[in-house]
């Protein structure tokens, strides 16, 4: 399908993309290493236009289950799979050897489970059997969901790994389940027909923005050679636009070239093509902002010498979003970084802020606020220790002007001090039936294939914690909350948990400072993944996976107040571990090293008083008999992949 991409790129005041690539060049040999590290990145003018216009899908039949198929897992995913590209590109939390270093993994208080304190309502979402099977089958096995979630006008939109529905807020389904690439217009992921592989989505997010009445949906596309399914380069962001505050009617769609190879629009960064990993959005009065981690599709080192180009950030016009209208203003941020003393600290995850309703920040001239960590290994590329005690406040100014000819939107930047954090171990799992891994002991129903001869051995897995990158942003009453998956001691042992942050912006990003901040840990139980949502009083929500010795993967949260957050309360009880292909060697190529997966991120919004949350879960559990006959388990999963998804508000 052609892009619907024009070719004009400019730096604001007038440059050329090309101009400005050398003329970047030129001043980095000019400078010094204290200057550059202090010089905000200037944002970059492209235009993008309208690919399409399309209505949500109708209703469709789902797949006829048959055991596991030919190409059951999609590119990057498995021995089938091509190791170019992954779902979240980040090497995790175990890539390399960490350096000696002072800090320590925090000591916390534990914190009670205690009940379900202001449930209002929990039901099921999507699940793997919905991913498995939309679009008559012809779709791969995946994991993890990638919770996208987004609330207003009495819908709920949930978007995962690569199926959306939508829903009303009493947990009515509003439409059936859509798989992702008809939905963009796409052909399907498989045809098992011909064998013919679509494009490959993958990391939904979605906003409703009270201001406009328009839900946004996103997701990274990269395209591939239908008959082998192999990466081609070229990537892009799909912003899904809907055309009214009904999400099940019409949605305009925009393409936006993320490569960065100089085709297609796109500037030319240090070794690429590159994948636009991991992106998020938010928004302000003004702008759509986008923002994403920049990896090479090679193993080559990258602008920071670590097989990474940075953070990279997008203002889109929102107004000629919501007006349908066919060419858009994008200021592009590129290849960020924080200055601390004479060195760059790589952006790394810098999630954009939502707000409740429409309590924007109109600040010096429209204010779009943005956190981010920096104890991964993306932001630590000369020394890597997996602790840090600071955090990247960023925000994005005078945004009215995204609509003028020659926008002036202004980056800025700053690190913090705040509490110690870091990359978290492993999450045990609460021991309980795997009927997967009990099947490819034996090679059940040719699970691996036919005559192949099962491994000798398969455990219960862990689950991965995330890597310390910050996770959702919320900025209301003048505060900027996020939170991340840090390491913490918790009775004495080490374990995931969760650190959070209340941030008072300064004048400039680099003046803010951390107002209050704490942590959220279990006895002999994990919680990661967390997502925080703020109404305008200062009292929210913050959804959570909690796992660990007494419980399987369970969808949790705790209310949030004056104090910070209170008890952990269960949102949708967890019934079995999980027991997806990820947990297993025997799904792994030859050299492939096991990365249990989990995540990648969560979801939590406001809506008038309440608060939406949603997080992965496991609800199917059945027996090894019962899976050999039936491994879908009654539909409640499919073969390789038994994760669920949990949707639950609360009034805090």
């Amino acid at each position: 399908m052609a892009l619907g991409v024009a070719v004009a790129a400019m730096v604001l005041g007038g440059q050329s993309a090309a101009s400005v690539a050398s003329d970047a060049a030129r001043a980095a040999t000019a400078a010094t290493t204290a200057n550059a590290a202090q010089t905000a990145p200037q944002g970059l003018l492209r235009t993008i236009t309208k690919n399409a216009s399309v209505s949500f899908p109708a209703s469709r039949a789902a797949g006829q289950p048959s055991g596991v198929q030919a190409h059951e897992l999609p590119p990057g995913e498995g021995p089938e799979g091509d190791s170019s590209a992954m779902r979240s590109h980040s090497k995790g939390p175990r890539g390399k050897n960490r350096s000696v270093d002072m800090l320590r993994p925090p000591v916390v208080a534990p914190t009670t489970v205690d009940g379900s304190e202001g449930l209002n309502r929990s039901w099921l979402g999507l699940d793997g059997f919905d991913q498995r099977y939309a679009n008559g089958g012809n779709q791969f096995s995946v994991e993890p969901p990638d919770q996208g979630l987004c609330v207003g006008n009495s819908y709920v939109v949930e978007a995962v790994n690569d199926v959306v529905r939508v829903y009303r807020t009493n947990g009515s389904a509003a439409t059936a389940v859509s798989d992702l690439n008809s939905f963009y217009g796409y052909p399907a992921q498989i045809d098992r027909t011909t064998g013919l592989t679509g494009p490959f989505l993958t990391d939904p997010t979605c906003v409703y923005d009270h201001g406009s009445g328009r839900f946004f949906l996103v997701v990274l596309t990269l395209e591939v050679d239908p008959e082998t399914g192999a990466f081609l380069g070229p990537n892009h962001l799909d912003l899904a636009v809907s055309r009214t505050s009904d999400p099940t009617g019409r949605w305009d769609i925009y393409r936006l070239p993320v490569q960065d190879d100089g085709t297609r629009g796109t500037p030319k960064h240090t070794d690429c093509p590159c994948i636009g990993d991991y992106p998020h959005i938010g928004s302000d009065a003004h702008a759509v902002f986008l923002t994403t981690n920049e990896y090479p599709f090679t193993d080559a080192p990258g602008l920071y010498g670590n097989n990474f180009n940075g953070a990279q950030i997008y203002a889109l016009d929102k107004a000629a979003l919501v007006s349908g209208t066919s060419r858009i203003n994008v200021v592009h941020f590129q290849n960020t970084f924080l200055p601390s003393g004479d060195s760059k600290v790589p952006g790394f995850t810098v999630w954009p802020a939502q707000v409740p309703d429409s309590h924007y920040a109109t600040a010096q001239g429209g204010t779009e606020y943005f956190l981010s960590s920096v104890a991964g290994e993306e932001a630590q590329p000369r020394r890597f220790t997996g602790m840090a005690d600071r955090i990247g406040v960023w925000s994005v100014t005078n945004t009215e002007t995204i609509t003028d000819r020659r926008p002036d939107l202004q980056l800025q930047r700053g690190l913090v001090h705040s509490e110690v954090y870091g990359v978290p171990p492993l999450s045990e799992q609460k021991p309980g039936p795997v009927p997967l891994r009990d099947c490819v002991l034996v090679n059940c129903n040719d699970v691996l294939g036919v005559g192949v001869t099962p491994p000798r051995h398969e455990s219960e897995g862990q689950l991965d914690s995330n890597d310390s990158r910050m996770q959702q942003v919320y900025y209301s009453g003048g505060r900027l909350y996020g939170a991340l998956d840090t390491v913490m001691r918790v009775d004495g042992s080490l374990q995931a948990g969760i650190a959070w942050f209340a941030v008072k912006p300064g004048t400039t990003a680099g003046s803010s400072n951390v107002a209050r901040q704490g942590y959220v840990g279990v006895a002999e139980n994990n919680v990661n993944y967390p997502a925080i949502a703020v109404l305008p009083d200062g009292t929210g929500a913050m959804a959570f996976t909690l796992v660990g010795h007494d419980y399987y993967p369970t969808a949790a949260y705790t209310l949030f107040g004056s104090d910070g957050p209170g008890d952990v309360q269960i949102g949708g009880l967890g019934r079995a571990p999980q027991d997806g292909f990820s947990e297993y060697t025997a799904f792994l190529d030859p050299g492939q090293t096991l990365r249990p997966r989990w995540g990648d991120y969560s979801a939590a919004v406001t809506n008038g008083s309440d608060v939406f949350m949603a997080t992965e879960y496991i609800q199917s559990r059945c027996t090894f008999s019962q899976f050999r006959t039936d491994m879908t388990c009654g539909g409640t999963r499919a073969p390789l992949i038994n994760w669920a998804t949990r949707i639950y508000s609360v009034t805090p």
